[in-house]
């Protein structure tokens, strides 16, 4: 799929003419939109609404494609989200409320779809050490300062001038990779949640359909169906995806939370741990912030430009290095006061919405707005319709959320150029894509000289 563009003049009856821009995206309706007028004072009123109209209205859609492209980044959420919540202590309803604002004011703003997912180098600590829920709170608020001065102070716009494009590549193929092993591990009941649990699938009743796992079945089985229905927009793959996965939590699960939830009006409760101690905050800096800091550089400020510009080389000029900084930070202050987990914008989840179908800031209204009613319906019960859904079902989000990052490799045409981002994954896998972003910057700009050849 791919996007031309055509200038054009269209005659008035008046014989004044209209320059338009005609965008054609193959296999989706052709849109119009006005990029300039000549003789613009002699156009009459009804015209220039007319015009104004046919912009705002590619902005956001409303359809079965974007709500597919809304479910995408559901398979990084969701595992984190609830590893948090049962290990840390993080409240469902403060988590989740936050989880659909931020949907809905980075759809309102971007007005292209906009992933939100979990800080993962945070996230990942914290569900294997078992810190308190305070610590994660202190670091929330890190992150918010954080990225408030380097955006608002424009420092991000001049550092990424000076990120080479290789190193950006490097990133993103390292994030593809580190998505397709999680969402595999999800598959085969190998990640640290399941094994928390002692069950590949947790919330279902059956493990195992004779000498298979249960979770392989149902990863290869929906695997199959989303290669089938990946261009399908009748029925989308994303939707198929959560849709059986739902069905079979219904009819396999174990039903745990359902006979609890009791609809009504909940409101979350601002710092629902108090102010985070002084200890507190020194800790969730020193151990989880500056380690997070590379990472959210390279892969939710940087590679997620890059690819916004790849994906919408005219619609996502408002994805800026400072906009998203700015956005990141907002959002982490909203999880501050609501006991949410810290989140950023990352390029697998935007790769992942994109895959699927979702083009528009009408995508993150849609699930930002399942998110929040759900919360505020449900309350702490929110939890009795994630269970439904199988680990499984989530790994293959994953798995094609981390192809389809992974393939933006595919514009390097030098072996030198190639040659980082293998590099960067490399120290990736064996250390952490801090490190890995870090060294590739290095490496980058020492393969600029001649006299050294690969």
């Amino acid at each position: 799929m791919f996007n031309l563009y055509v200038m054009s003049r269209i005659i008035l009856k008046s014989g004044q003419y209209v320059k338009m821009a005609i965008k054609i995206t193959l296999g989706q309706e052709i849109r119009m939109a006005g990029v300039g007028y000549l003789q613009e004072d002699h156009m009459d009123t009804n015209q220039k609404i007319i015009s104004k109209q046919s912009n705002k209205a590619v902005a956001f859609e409303f359809n079965r494609m974007e709500f597919a492209g809304s479910l995408g980044d559901l398979g990084t959420i969701l595992p984190l989200s609830i590893d948090m919540i049962l290990i840390n202590g993080l409240p469902p309803l403060g988590l989740f409320l936050a989880v659909g604002l931020f949907y809905i004011f980075t759809g309102l703003y971007f007005k292209v779809t906009t992933p939100v997912e979990p800080m993962k180098v945070i996230g990942a600590y914290a569900i294997a050490t078992g810190i308190t829920a305070s610590q994660i709170q202190a670091s929330s608020l890190w992150i918010f300062l954080f990225l408030l001065i380097i955006g608002g102070t424009g420092m991000i716009t001049m550092i990424g001038r000076y990120i080479p494009r290789p190193v950006i590549r490097g990133v993103q193929l390292s994030t593809g990779v580190l998505l397709i092993s999680q969402g595999v591990k999800l598959m085969l009941g190998e990640s640290k949640f399941q094994a928390l649990r002692g069950a590949a699938e947790p919330y279902l009743n059956i493990q195992t359909l004779g000498p298979l796992p249960l979770g392989l079945v149902i990863g290869g089985v929906l695997g199959i169906l989303t290669l089938l229905l990946l261009e399908n927009k009748r029925l989308p793959a994303a939707i198929v995806v959560v849709g059986a996965g739902l069905l079979t939590g219904i009819v396999l699960g174990t039903g745990e939370g359902l006979h609890q939830i009791k609809l009504g009006l909940y409101l979350p409760k601002l710092l629902p741990f108090g102010i985070p101690s002084m200890n507190e905050f020194t800790f969730a800096l020193l151990v989880l912030v500056l380690p997070q800091i590379p990472m959210t550089l390279g892969n939710a400020v940087m590679a997620n430009a890059d690819l916004s510009i790849q994906y919408f080389p005219s619609d996502g000029r408002r994805v800026t290095y400072k906009a998203l900084c700015i956005s990141m930070a907002l959002g982490n202050l909203m999880s501050f006061f609501l006991g949410g987990m810290p989140m950023c914008h990352g390029a697998g989840g935007l790769a992942s919405r994109y895959r699927f179908g979702a083009r528009t800031g009408g995508s993150n209204l849609i699930i930002g707005t399942i998110f929040i009613a759900l919360a505020l319906l449900l309350g702490e019960h929110f939890m009795g319709i994630i269970y439904l859904l199988p680990m499984s079902a989530l790994g293959i989000l994953l798995i094609f959320a981390g192809t389809q990052l992974g393939l933006t490799l595919l514009d390097m045409n030098t072996r030198k150029e190639m040659f980082v981002p293998l590099v960067i994954l490399g120290i990736t896998l064996a250390s952490n894509l801090a490190a890995g972003f870090m060294i590739g910057i290095i490496l980058s700009y020492v393969l600029k000289s001649e006299k050294l050849n690969i």
